[in-house]
């Protein structure tokens, strides 16, 4: 959760925003542009490429072969000229405008192929000689401006890489001294040690809470490192979402007393069992009900509810009859709605979008590294479901998200 104070520009964010503002750039460009690794996997092609170059087969872009679909030829021969020195290659392609040129670069030290299509060149009279000189210095010079683009968009690419990689590493290599330091303190606290004095305990159970929050931020670098790579693996079973969220209430019960801010639940009788990754969403819940603590002042409430849902999502083009829609009066839920509402300071509307995203805080004061809600939506994403939040200043927030409960729901459009 976040105030309305002005947002801040978190630094953490700068390569992400660029490789989204590089990659717009590039879209926008018209002239088919393709980069392709040396097997054939399409990396990247551009709108104009997408709408232009013909594929041989109907599959995905992702899955479409640069040497088997678009060029047709060898790609060992290929790359036997290009290593043997040739700067460029033009090879013959289909676009849908007929007949065009693929003119073919090597990056060397990524090992990819850089594809730009052009009109294949015709034959002009005399007279149009000297505008087409014109035309081509004007061509030249707009391909340069491409190539360093291009270059900017493959270097942020790297960049990006690269941020992931180390908040992985460095997250993995804490994981594990914080777990022992975690125990030892639990085991302290716990008496088994040996008795403590007032004061020891109090300093310890500081020492824990401070323990604790590290955990947590080391858990959402895993997390946050995982679903960039794209290698976050959701385990979709039967459970019990009343167990799943009583387990957050109970965690975080002792947070809330220390604080003096009132958690309370509301959890609607029939919520059915479905199938949801069980941690995964209590981590979601998790997320905003340490926001909701953060922003709500002493003396404050905290609610967290459940409950079902009819979520109406468009599962065929074709609009149903409005006798048809009028006889349905009361549609059966097939959905669950969760929300976490507290009577904190609240968020201004033109920030109700942009906290969502990575390394995002709005109150540049507020404790954490902006990545709980941009996990939360990812997570909640990836189960089908949506998340939005309704707040206003001065009257507090309420983030609220949907997961569907029926199996038929996944394949809504």
């Amino acid at each position: 959760m976040a105030t309305n104070k002005a947002p801040s520009v978190d630094t953490h964010a700068t390569g992400s925003t660029l490789f989204g503002l590089m990659s717009s750039l590039l879209d926008a460009l018209d002239k088919p542009l393709v980069v392709a690794d040396r097997a054939g996997r399409i990396l990247f092609a551009n709108l104009h490429a997408q709408d232009t170059l013909r594929w041989t087969d109907e599959t995905e872009e992702v899955k479409t072969n640069l040497f088997r679909d678009v060029l047709h030829v060898d790609a060992k021969g290929l790359f036997g000229q290009l290593e043997g020195g040739e700067q460029e290659i033009n090879l013959p392609v289909q676009s849908t405008y007929g007949s065009a040129r693929a003119r073919i670069r090597w990056l060397p030290e990524p090992d990819w192929l850089v594809i730009f299509a052009e009109p294949a060149p015709v034959e002009v009279p005399v007279d149009q000689a000297q505008m087409r000189q014109t035309v081509n210095d004007l061509l030249q010079e707009r391909e340069i401006t491409y190539r360093n683009l291009l270059a900017a968009y493959l270097r942020l690419q790297e960049v990006n890489r690269q941020k992931t990689v180390f908040l992985g590493s460095a997250a993995h290599e804490l994981k594990t001294p914080l777990a022992v330091m975690k125990g030892y303190y639990d085991l302290m606290l716990s008496g088994s040690l040996g008795h403590l004095t007032e004061k020891q305990r109090d300093i310890l159970q500081e020492s824990k809470q401070s323990c604790d929050r590290l955990v947590r931020l080391v858990s959402t670098f895993l997390n946050y490192t995982a679903l960039e790579s794209g290698k976050l693996v959701l385990q979709f079973q039967d459970n019990d979402l009343r167990d799943c969220l009583n387990d957050v209430v109970v965690r975080w019960k002792e947070a809330f007393q220390r604080a003096n801010v009132h958690l309370e639940s509301q959890f609607d009788e029939r919520l059915p069992i479905f199938k949801f990754d069980y941690p995964k969403i209590q981590q979601c819940v998790t997320n905003l009900v340490d926001n909701a603590l953060k922003h709500t002042p002493s003396g404050g409430r905290v609610i967290l509810g459940a409950q079902t849902h009819f979520w109406e999502r468009r599962v065929s083009p074709v609009t149903p009859p409005r006798e048809e829609r009028r006889a349905v009066k009361r549609p059966h839920a097939n959905s669950v709605l969760i929300s976490v509402s507290d009577t904190g300071v609240g968020i201004s509307a033109e920030h109700h979008q942009e906290i969502f995203e990575d390394f995002m805080r709005v109150d540049p004061s507020s404790s954490g590294m902006g990545l709980g809600l941009a996990i939360t939506k990812r997570l909640i994403q990836a189960h089908h479901g949506k998340i939005w939040v309704d707040s206003e200043p001065g009257r507090g927030s309420s983030f609220k998200f949907l997961l569907p409960t029926k199996v038929e729901a996944y394949s809504y459009a």
